[in-house]
């Protein structure tokens, strides 16, 4: 009998059974491909996104620096509106105290026309040619007579009836004042303060008479009559005087 003989291939097997080269094959490269396109695509996604968070940050840098600019834009303004303000109320009250002191200046304008017309006397008639006032504060005679010549004068000198007569007229109501006769110079002899002797005199009854020896300073008291009312006083009393600015 003839024996059946079999005949196997062993050729899938060998090629099962080892390992053969590999040949990359065209699905592969076309993974690879897609593979390469897909990180390009996430580079380019990656730039992108990169890109506009610059530009986002540009923007925020850019509004926080308008924001800041328009803060103190607004401060400086305020700053300045503030400073206008202080300037117009200082101003107002620098227009209000310089309307004061023209209304006061012209009060005062007024007072003193008034006293130039009741306290200050200017008499040009025969020996008379000065300008007379009287102070406006007590004091002894020797800060008296000080005071008219701070003034540009000196106590008043009455040497004839006439301006004894005038002096008296102008002094108010139960009034002491100095006069500028003194016999501190020398006792018992009167001079004016320009040193000259007295020659008339408008004493009062029984005056002068150096009470207590401490009398030596000459005053005037408009209460009695005009040619009557010196009285010798002690220099150290203090009531006003009237002083005299002669025009010649």
């Amino acid at each position: 009998m003839e024996s059946d003989i079999y005949y196997v291939s062993f050729e899938n097997r060998d090629i099962e059974g080892r390992t053969l080269p590999q040949t990359p094959c065209q699905s592969q490269d076309a993974g690879k491909a897609k593979k390469g396109r897909g990180c390009g695509c996430l580079v380019l996604m990656a730039t992108a996104v990169c890109f506009v968070l610059l530009i986002c940050g540009l923007l925020l840098v850019f509004v926080t620096l308008q924001h800041i600019s328009i803060t103190a834009e607004k401060h400086l303004f305020k700053t300045y509106k503030d400073t206008v303000q202080v300037f117009n109320q200082t101003n107002n009250r620098l227009h209000d105290t310089y309307s004061d002191l023209m209304t006061e200046n012209d009060q005062l304008q007024e007072q003193f026309n008034d006293l130039s017309d009741e306290l200050k006397r200017v008499y040009k008639k025969g020996s008379l040619s000065g300008w007379f006032f009287i102070t406006d504060v007590s004091k002894s005679w020797s800060e008296s007579r000080q005071y008219c010549r701070n003034q540009g004068a000196d106590l008043v000198m009455i040497k004839t009836e006439e301006k004894q007569r005038f002096i008296t007229s102008i002094i108010s109501g139960n009034e002491r004042v100095w006069i500028g006769l003194s016999d501190t110079y020398r006792e018992g002899k009167m001079y004016w303060v320009e040193s000259s002797p007295l020659k008339q005199g408008y004493w009062q009854k029984d005056q002068p008479n150096d009470e207590g020896l401490n009398e030596d300073c000459v005053e005037l008291v408009s209460a009695f009559p005009a040619l009557n009312n010196w009285n010798d006083a002690q220099c150290t009393n203090t009531q006003k005087a009237i002083c005299e600015k002669s025009f010649i």
